[in-house]
């Protein structure tokens, strides 16, 4: 009992722990169990320690007592779960107040010997108590997750209602009227699959729940757009077409969430992922660094087998049509490389079994560390091709010429150009199709292979939907609808295309070293220190419609906070303040993207306010750190970085001004919102083009400086010339740099079993 249960994620009573919350909410309990237990090691304490530990058993009692009020007060609302939450409450209660009673100092009995007192008299007691009181609180907590899971399918199942009455819709205005009921109903879904994408413990399940959560995303405006068009050319064929396949897909997605949050068996969680190469590697380096060990920990003929394994997953790059003669050649002669390394190994191994040696021998270390290159180089190689392959075609993409050449044939009702044009889209999303499985194999992470996953299917979706979209603008070229619904298409490829380049820095992080997962911006801004003149405003959420129009916005801002954080990356001085305020920046507008998604910890329009208050004056405190960092310039540099610094106070001034103005009404609240992420995008646009010229500069006259003097007199200069900061400031730095508490410090507030 001693060590806690959340380390295995199993508690007594037999239940996995799914999610952070639950596990952070037991995560004090089991601190103050085995502060309890532990104490049983010295039988004999001082008042002191006497008093200390009854406050601990006294906090573990009043805490459960008011958790379990809360779990009763749940069973009433869910009359399914009332015997089973009852139970498990009544346990909870009897358990507290059983520690309550070892912990009482007034009952303990003095020692025989020198007349201290004793607790903890009945071991077995107390340990029963502690393992009945964590597995009755766990099962709550379980039972109650249940209810936010019912919440889920709740919802969903509102969402496939309304979505079969809109498929039947026959005029627009019983049309215009049930999507408005669908929208809210998909807002509504969004955030709570949200945060329970954020709230999972498994990062397989947390991609595989984003990845259906963009399906849900992108196909919201679609399937506006193509039932439209349906409804105005109720006898195109090619209409039709494009309006079926999104409902489809969306009824694909909202299953696909549900058997993720129900772990159905069919769900995809379950389902085995293909073999990549990454894994084959990683798998045969390891069973190979284990012979060092253990030459009999596995059999030649395993090694064996899975090294043919490995160079069988190869022909996904040798036998594509788009992988160069030099590239084929370099990736076959690095497999017949790792075989004769591999053949080496195996004669060192044989030799040493056969003089019975315990561990690996002198020749067969030497045959290790070659195979274990070898391979390394062969994934170096398949990485360089998969990745290099992928930047060409983003580049190509990038012009958007076939989807150009679409829009325009269609306008003109030219049906054989658009069969052309189409004809090169196709072989287009053949190339990112194939491209993208390239991508599974070298990305280095489950999760990335599920984003891997999900990004093949959704060229391999999206391209005919495009190709329909334009056959019906060129059968009615007039119609502003089905000019609009290829518009809507085309967007949607073109969002698909950044998050290609997205998932290739983040395979790309993954492959040099760095996490290549996003890291995680869980803050709010502190309540009350940023929203004097907020108080009276009211906090509201995105609806479907504005939230779509705001995924184009949110997804430059993604972009534009990668390109901060990889030029910081490039700065020696990973503590200087330019480096630590752009950092701080780029959080913040992550932040502000997730908002545009319904995601992450800013949920409703207020959040945001106080988030782009906090980002202004964290800009103007990079402002100052710019004018410090000129005062060591030349004139011309110093013209270009003061420039630059104005346009960022001026945006700055015009962020922190906008969010301090109160606004009433729906359209002037999105209307802020829009004005100020539109904002926040130029200031991060002005910090990325000064990045790299402070950086060159500082380099510069760092190497001047190393030149003219040693280090330290450097440094003292350098002291003597930076302005003290206010503790404030400091007090910013040390909480993450832009006013933000973290959520486990935010969890540890609202926890009703921390220690008092």
């Amino acid at each position: 009992m001693a060590s806690s249960p959340c380390g295995n994620s199993n508690f007594d009573s037999g239940l996995e722990i799914k999610t952070r919350s639950v596990e952070q909410t037991l995560i004090p309990l089991v601190s103050q169990i085995t502060t309890l237990i532990n104490h049983k090691d010295k039988p004999k304490k001082s008042e002191r320690t006497l008093a200390a530990i009854h406050r601990v058993g006294q906090a573990v009692s009043v805490a459960v007592g008011r958790f379990v009020a809360v779990g009763e007060a749940i069973a009433t609302e869910n009359q399914e779960l009332k015997d089973e939450m009852g139970q498990a409450c009544f346990e909870a209660r009897r358990a507290g107040d059983a520690i309550a009673q070892l912990t009482d100092v007034g009952s303990a009995l003095p020692s025989q010997t020198d007349g201290r007192v004793t607790v903890f008299s009945d071991r077995t007691g107390m340990v029963k108590a502690a393992r009945l009181l964590l597995s009755s609180v766990t099962k709550v907590l379980v039972l109650a997750d249940r209810i936010v899971i019912k919440q889920i399918i709740t919802s969903r199942n509102k969402v496939l209602v309304t979505l079969d009455h809109l498929e039947r819709v026959s005029t627009f205005q019983e049309f215009v009227q049930i999507f408005s009921q669908f929208g809210n109903e998909m807002v509504e879904f969004a955030h709570l699959t949200g945060d329970r994408q954020n709230d999972l413990k498994d990062e397989k399940k947390k991609a595989r729940m984003a990845a259906a959560r963009a399906v849900l995303e992108k196909c919201t405006m679609m399937l506006l757009t193509a039932s439209k068009t349906c409804l105005r050319h109720p006898d195109c064929e090619s209409a039709r077409i494009n309006k079926d396949a999104v409902f489809h897909r969306m009824r694909c997605a909202l299953e696909q969430v549900i058997e993720i949050v129900t772990e159905a068996r069919s769900c995809g969680e379950n389902k085995i992922l293909p073999a990549s190469i990454y894994n084959g590697i990683k798998d045969f380096k390891s069973g190979v660094e284990c012979l060092r060990e253990n030459l009999y920990s596995m059999s030649p003929e395993s090694v064996d087998s899975q090294l043919e394994a490995l160079v069988e997953r190869t022909e996904d790059f040798t036998d594509s049509a788009y992988t160069s003669h030099e590239q084929r050649q370099a990736i076959l002669s690095l497999c017949q490389l790792v075989r004769q390394d591999t053949q080496q190994l195996m004669h060192a191994w044989i030799e040493a079994q056969s003089v019975h040696a315990k561990e690996a021998t002198e020749d067969m270390e030497v045959a290790i560390l070659k195979t274990c290159q070898s391979v390394s180089d062969l994934r170096r190689e398949l990485h360089k091709v998969a990745v290099g392959r992928a930047s060409d075609l983003l580049k190509v993409h990038g012009e958007q010429l076939p989807l150009r050449a679409l829009k325009a044939a269609g306008a003109e009702g030219n049906l054989e150009a658009v069969a052309e044009h189409s004809r090169t889209l196709t072989e287009q999303k053949e190339q990112l199709v194939e491209t993208c499985r390239l991508l599974c194999h070298v990305s280095g992470t489950e999760p990335l292979e599920i984003t891997c996953i999900h990004a093949e299917e959704t060229f391999h979706v999206i391209g005919p939907q495009i190709i329909s979209a334009a056959q019906t603008l060129a059968l009615h070229p007039s119609s502003k609808i089905a000019k609009e619904n290829l518009e809507v298409f085309c967007e949607a490829w073109e969002s698909q295309l950044c998050d290609m380049a997205l998932l290739l820095r983040e395979i790309n992080d993954i492959f040099e070293g760095r996490r290549g997962d996003k890291r995680s911006y869980l803050s709010l801004p502190r309540p009350g220190k940023h929203s004097t003149n907020l108080k009276t405003a009211k906090a509201v959420k995105l609806d479907a419609e504005e939230q779509t129009s705001m995924a184009k916005l949110g997804l430059e801002l993604r972009l534009l906070s990668s390109d901060v954080d990889t030029e910081v990356e490039k700065w020696e001085e990973q503590e200087h303040d330019i480096v630590r305020q752009s950092q701080s920046l780029a959080s913040m507008t992550y932040n502000m993207y997730l908002f545009t998604r319904g995601e992450g910890l800013l949920k409703t329009t207020l959040d945001l306010f106080h988030q782009a208050e906090v980002l202004s004056e964290e800009g103007l405190q990079l402002c100052s750190s710019l004018r410090t960092f000129s005062t060591q310039l030349v004139d011309e540099e110093k013209s270009v970085v003061m420039t630059e610094m104005e346009k960022l106070v001026a945006l700055c001034q015009q962020l922190q001004t906008g969010a301090k103005t109160p606004v009433q009404g729906k359209t002037a609240t999105f209307q802020k919102v829009d004005s100020s992420i539109q904002t926040t995008r130029g200031i991060l646009t002005v910090v990325l083009s000064l990045l790299p010229f402070c950086n060159k500069l500082n380099k510069k006259y760092k190497s001047e400086r190393s030149s003219l003097g040693s280090p330290h007199d450097w440094r003292e200069r350098q002291d003597a010339s930076t302005p003290v900061k206010d503790e404030g400031a400091l007090n910013s730095k040390n909480s993450n740099g832009f006013g933000v508490k973290s959520l486990e410090q935010h969890m540890a507030g609202l926890n009703l079993l921390e220690s008092k």
